[in-house]
């Protein structure tokens, strides 16, 4: 019988024999516990501090709340250094993670909550009032809210807190009985060390939460052996990188989504520090940090790259010792990876990944940079590029990608039927992403999942965005596609079809608001008479796509 997915890690990439993601964490903590870890609105915490918070938190899961290894946390944060911080204390009382978009709407929070069965919340306060609709209808028992200046000194924890709930106004007020501050939690045994737990290399760290053809997001299981393989794939590529590549690592792409999880933990692996970005759409106060730092290394997308490259004040930083770029989450197109090479003087190192394998399956390594490709597979990773009936292709042939390495998820959360229907019967992972293999070995993608619209390096799956318009009394059937935009890759536009006269398109949008997170509500919205359908009804989104290029060519 074959090892399940999930419970081995390769002895070629784990020397040193790490069984989680604890392990890990507490060696750098050792190594490294002087060297700041994170920092986040000028609040650094060392690796030592950030062991000393994780463990205070993992003793007060243990001690005040009745929640047993296995059970579900949620996380809903923005990037503060809480984030690391309930993390690892989550993890080191056995807990598995659930990682939650914070820009998610209530109905978006229940599905998650509820399809998870998580038991407990740490939530940033500006969101508590949407966790208030909707916890009844969950099994949540337990909610930590916190502050961007929970963790800063007395006098800068109430200014910067007033200044975000009184003149900023991003704290609505809100009931929540069970609700209390995770600062003090944190503080209530700080100094205190959490019995330990027993986490085999099989045992599920994280929930990783992404979309569904069905227009519902479904978990993909990630063990600790998942991540701790992707993490140690990362580091062999980063060897090759010069020294201190990761000294001053800018991390603006959220905790939340996999591709900054899984390189949050390679930087800690090398002692290194992440600065945290909250709020990276803010482009002149993204400058701004940035400034303050003599950055090392950088983590974004194609959307950032062009965004930073076209502010003044960003062409001027230093950037003498800025050695490493990492690009993921949507395609890089060749005019971001010049202009920024041009301004930085760093090439960008292009890879690929989904949620599903943690995320990372091939990158360009350092110094054997590709434009165009995403690299080559990372250590113990298996591509199969493979033609409808399940046959391997010629290289230079496009077909479909196929993965299978220990980085690859156990399957979905609760969902026999899809897990089985996303692998081939030899254990290879089928990505729906259709690629081509060159001769030099180099992959590259010619075309995404058919239906999937990747806005900022976010999926946005169509059924979910046409499920929530149909609910409109005014909108008879509709179709979603995605279309190119210069800044986020893709945004979504929605084809419609009134009952009756057609709706203020700007009101549509603004009644959506209520339903779906922000980048998956579509920027265009076009009235037709009726949409392009197969002879048994279905809508044919190809034929929209079809059409839309045609008038932008015209």
């Amino acid at each position: 019988m074959d090892t399940p997915r999930g419970s081995l890690i390769p002895q070629s990439l784990n020397p040193t024999g790490f069984t989680n993601i604890i392990d890990v964490f507490e060696q750098s903590c050792r190594k490294f516990s002087s060297k700041p870890a994170f920092t986040s609105f000028g609040r650094t915490i060392s690796y030592t501090e950030l062991q000393e918070l994780a463990d205070a938190f993992a003793v007060y899961l243990q001690k005040d709340t009745g929640l047993k290894p296995g059970d579900r946390l949620a996380i809903q944060l923005p990037n503060l250094i809480q984030y690391p911080i309930v993390l690892f204390g989550a993890l080191k009382a056995g807990l598995v993670i659930v990682n939650t978009n914070p820009l998610y709407t209530p109905r978006e929070m229940e599905h998650q909550f509820k399809d998870s069965g998580a038991k407990a919340l740490v939530i940033h306060k500006s969101m508590a009032h949407k966790a208030q609709e909707i916890l009844a209808n969950t099994d949540i028992k337990h909610v930590f809210v916190t502050q961007i200046g929970d963790l800063h000194g007395t006098l800068k924890r109430h200014l910067l807190n007033a200044a975000v709930k009184y003149i900023k106004k991003m704290e609505p007020d809100f009931s929540i009985s069970i609700a209390q501050p995770l600062r003090d939690a944190l503080m209530k045994y700080k100094g205190q060390k959490p019995s330990p737990v027993t986490l085999a290399t099989a045992d599920i760290a994280v929930l990783q939460y992404t979309g569904g053809t069905t227009g519902l997001s479904k978990g993909a299981v990630l063990t600790h052996g998942n991540l701790l393989s992707n993490m140690l794939q990362g580091v062999n590529v980063l060897d090759e990188a010069p020294k201190g590549c990761v000294d001053t690592a800018i991390a603006p792409l959220p905790l939340y989504h996999i591709y900054a999880f899984t390189i949050s933990l390679i930087i800690m692996e090398y002692g290194g520090h992440s600065v945290l970005i909250a709020n990276p759409r803010d482009i002149p106060g993204f400058v701004k940090e940035l400034q303050k730092w003599q950055m090392t290394a950088f983590m974004g997308l194609n959307t950032l790259f062009i965004a930073l490259c076209n502010n003044e004040d960003f062409k001027k930083i230093d950037f003498s010792k800025f050695v490493l770029t990492i690009s993921g989450g949507c395609a890089l197109t060749h005019k971001a990876a010049d202009l920024w090479k041009q301004i930085t003087g760093c090439e960008i190192m292009e890879g690929y990944g989904l949620t599903e394998t943690s995320p990372v399956v091939s990158i360009n390594r350092p110094g054997a940079i590709k434009l165009g490709t995403i690299g080559v597979p990372v250590a113990e990773t298996d591509v199969a590029i493979l033609d409808p009936d399940g046959e391997p292709v010629a290289p230079g042939t496009p077909g479909e990608l196929c993965v299978k390495g220990p980085q690859v998820m156990v399957g979905y959360w609760q969902r026999e039927k899809e897990t089985a229907a996303c692998f081939t019967d030899d254990g290879y992972f089928l990505t729906g992403d259709v690629a081509v293999r060159e001769p030099d070995g180099y992959l590259r993608i010619v075309d995404r999942a058919k239906d999937m619209i990747l806005v900022s390096g976010f999926n946005v799956y169509p059924n979910e965005v046409e499920d929530v318009f149909c609910l409109h009394p005014a909108i008879l059937e509709c179709a979603a596609i995605g279309i190119p935009d210069e800044h986020s890759g893709e945004v979504v536009k929605l084809f419609a079809v009134a009952r009756d006269e057609k709706p203020d398109v700007e009101a549509l949008k603004k009644w959506s608001k209520e339903y779906l997170t922000g980048y998956k509500i579509p920027k265009q919205i076009e009235f037709v008479d009726e949409l392009p359908k197969t002879n048994v009804g279905k809508v044919l989104r190809r034929m929209l796509k079809e059409q839309q290029v045609n008038k932008e060519v015209a």
